[in-house]
This record gives C-alpha cells, structure tokens and sequence, in this order.
C-alpha cells in the first residue's frame, strides 16, 4: 500500500530542498548508500543539486511510469530551467541532442526516422552476425589464456560490433569511431570539460565525413536510411544526421557494454543465480529484463516542468526539474517483492530500464539481443568463469546518470 500524503505536502517544510544528488554507489549494480531514504520516502521526494536548487526525485514505481509520458513534462535542454546535475553537464556548449533532448513534435519525427531500422524484423536478421562475433571473441579470450577483462575483451566490442553493423559503418571507420566516443564519455565523467568538448566536436566531424561519402556511395544500414530520408542532402541535414548518429552509437556501444559487464558481475557474485541459467537456457531472455532492472546502469532521467502537474499529494509546479530514478524505480517494494534481491525467475517486465513513454530507448531491441547472445554465449563456452581474486573490478568514473562496471577482470 502506498503512504497516505497529507494535504499540506506543499508547506515550506515539506517543500524544503532535500538530501545532496546524485548520490554515488559503493558497488556497480547495488543501491548508492542513500537511496534507502529516498524509497522510504516514495513516490516522490525533494533533492539539492550541486547548485542549490531543489529538483523533485520520482522514486515511485507507478508514478513514474504515469508521468514520464506526460506531455506537461519536457525533455529539451534547452529549457531554462532545465536541471543539470553536474556543474561539468552546465558548463558543456553543446547543443540539443536529437532523440533524448527533444520534444514532440520534433522528437516523433526524428523517431520515425529510425522506426525500420531499429524495429524487431531487422533486429533479428542481425542475430546471426552478433552469434558470430560473441563466438570468435570468445574463442580470442580462449587463446589468449586463462583470464581476461571482460570489458575490453568482450563486452564492449560485441557491443560495438552490433552498432556499428546495424548502422552501416565500414570495418575500417569503427575503430576510430569507437575510441572518440569513449574517450568522450570518460572524459565527461572525469569532469575534463574542454577535453571532452573538443573530443565531440571531432566525433561529430568524422560522422559528417562519414555521411558525405556514403551521401556518394550509398550502403545498406540505419545511415543510409537516414540519408535516404533527407533528399536532397544538405550540409544542416549531415550536421543534424551526425548528431543523431553519434547519440546511437554512444548509447548502443558504452551503455550495452557497461550494462551487459554489470550483469555479469552481479551473476558472478550470485552463483546460485548464474547455475540457474546454465542449467536451463531458456531463462536468459526473461533473466536479462531481471538484470537490468537489477543495474540500472542509467539511472537519472532528466525532464522539466512546464505547468503544474498534481501527484501522489504533491504539486510539481511549473519550471520545476523532476528527475527520474531508474534506480529506485526498479527496485519499488510496491511493485516487486524483495527487489533488492536478483532472481533469475522473477518477471521483471515493468522496469524503465530503458525509459518509458515516448523517449524510451530506440535501440532497446538490440540491446536486449545482443545481452540474451553475450550471456548465452559466455556461460556455455566458459562453464568454469569466476571473478579473478587477483584483481578488483573497477566501477565507471562517477558520473551523475551512469553507473556499472567499467573493468572486469575475470579467469577460468
């Protein structure tokens, strides 16, 4: 049952800022040390920004999934008031990004655009492909020895792989492609803005170039889709396509990569949980909605009031930030039982893991493929894997919406 809220929610005490976020986490896929005060206080809760600012934290699982669809809340960026949880994301000259910093009706149209390409018939014939690549990195681990970091072994180019092949970008453009939106994403967390600034606008360059030849020799892939959409092509129409592409392959590379090693880790500190799945396969599909409820390796989703809104005996009021814990989203005691708890039989379909409404993830199929392939993969050809003891596994550089495992170091 959910707590009763008086109607007084809104006095200057109870509207006061609240408790300092984001809040990091001592371990990769478990809760930072605060956030039990927070659920303890859902659906919804006052935090303090870096700034000062108040901003609502949506901790409720059914609340958020009410609101993260409505339209009163909006997703640009470029909003004023717009919340910020770093002072390196406020101090980042960097435009509205397409998909995730937009709104209707522009948001729809840009979605449309991708619609075919990231839809489950074309997932699918990629399946073979990703079933090829997960074999012969494994068999390169195999090779190589008896131990292995998991991240940079495998899964981080299983997951690049799947991008880039989706998207259409040549084998020899990839490595480049891969390392600048690394380097970004580091950079960012590390707080080195200019750095991280300067290694986008290069990003962005080499995706133009890209997109101007393949503009000229077409392919088969989502960016000749995308150019094939915009005829005739201009150099705002290549800028725009190059943005767009570079939040596909940040989100399908780095956050399927950290994701999929957070997992990882999680089964391989629950070995009663990992023999499960060895012993019956057919769990994995269902055990991959259960892991990434579990990480939540995206944890803040980032919107802004733009009128009142009336919840849970709250009033969000119009330019308020409202930020969305995936985090404790996912683990609501209202909405699972024991959801502190990984159990690779739970039914965990109603997770926001990957957003909900109309910014859920575009690529969500991939990465749901490419996971159920990675897990399948490892556990049948690797029965023996085990954390190394040797060494710790490294969490990803703090970062105010991005958690999980960054290096995993592994032997069998």
């Amino acid at each position: 049952m959910r707590k009763n809220v008086n109607a007084t929610a809104n006095t200057p005490s109870a509207t006061a800022h609240g408790p300092a976020y984001p809040m990091e986490r001592s371990c990769p896929y478990r809760m930072p040390d605060g956030y039990q005060a927070l659920r303890e206080g859902r659906p919804l809760t006052r935090v303090t920004l870096y700034d000062g600012r108040g901003a609502w934290l949506v901790t409720g699982n059914a609340e958020g999934r009410a609101l993260l669809p409505d339209p009163r809340l909006s997703a640009d960026t470029s909003h004023p008031s717009f919340p910020c949880l770093m002072q390196e994301m406020a101090d980042q000259q960097v435009p509205q990004l397409p998909l995730i910093g937009v709104d209707d009706p522009l948001h729809a149209r840009q979605r449309r655009l991708l619609a075919s390409g990231f839809g489950i018939r074309r997932i699918a014939a990629q399946r073979p492909h990703i079933e090829r690549a997960a074999a012969e990195l494994t068999d390169a681990m195999l090779a190589a020895g008896n131990r292995a970091e998991l991240v940079g072994a495998y899964t981080l180019p299983l997951a690049s792989e799947a991008t880039f092949t989706l998207l259409g970008v040549p084998p020899e453009r990839r490595p480049e492609l891969a390392g600048l939106a690394k380097r970004m994403l580091t950079l960012s967390g590390e707080g080195n803005t200019g750095q991280a600034e300067q290694t986008y606008h290069q990003l962005l360059t080499r995706l133009e170039e890209l997109l101007a030849s393949r503009h000229l020799t077409p392919g088969e892939g989502v960016i000749d889709d995308l150019i094939a959409h915009h005829q005739p092509l201009g150099d705002a129409d290549i800028g725009d396509l190059a943005m767009m592409c570079m939040v596909l392959i940040t989100g399908g590379n780095d956050t399927t990569a950290v994701t999929l090693a957070t997992s990882l880790h999680a089964l391989l500190e629950h070995p009663d949980q990992l023999d499960r799945l060895r012993s019956d396969p057919a769990l994995v599909p269902g055990a991959v909605e259960e892991l990434m409820r579990l990480t939540s390796v995206t944890d803040a989703l980032l919107r802004v009031a733009t009128a009142d809104i009336d919840v849970a005996g709250h009033t969000i009021r119009a330019g308020d930030g409202v930020i969305f814990s995936t985090m404790l989203m996912n683990r609501d005691p209202d909405t699972w039982e024991a959801p502190d708890t990984l159990d690779v039989h739970r039914k965990a379909g109603r997770h926001v893991a990957f957003g909900y409404g109309i910014h859920q993830c575009v690529g969500q199929n991939l990465a749901r493929v490419e996971m159920e392939i990675a897990l399948t993969t490892l556990l049948h050809r690797i029965p023996t894997l085990h954390l190394d003891p040797d060494h710790q596994v490294r969490s990803v550089t703090p970062h105010a919406q991005l958690g999980g495992v960054a290096e995993l170091p592994v032997r069998w």
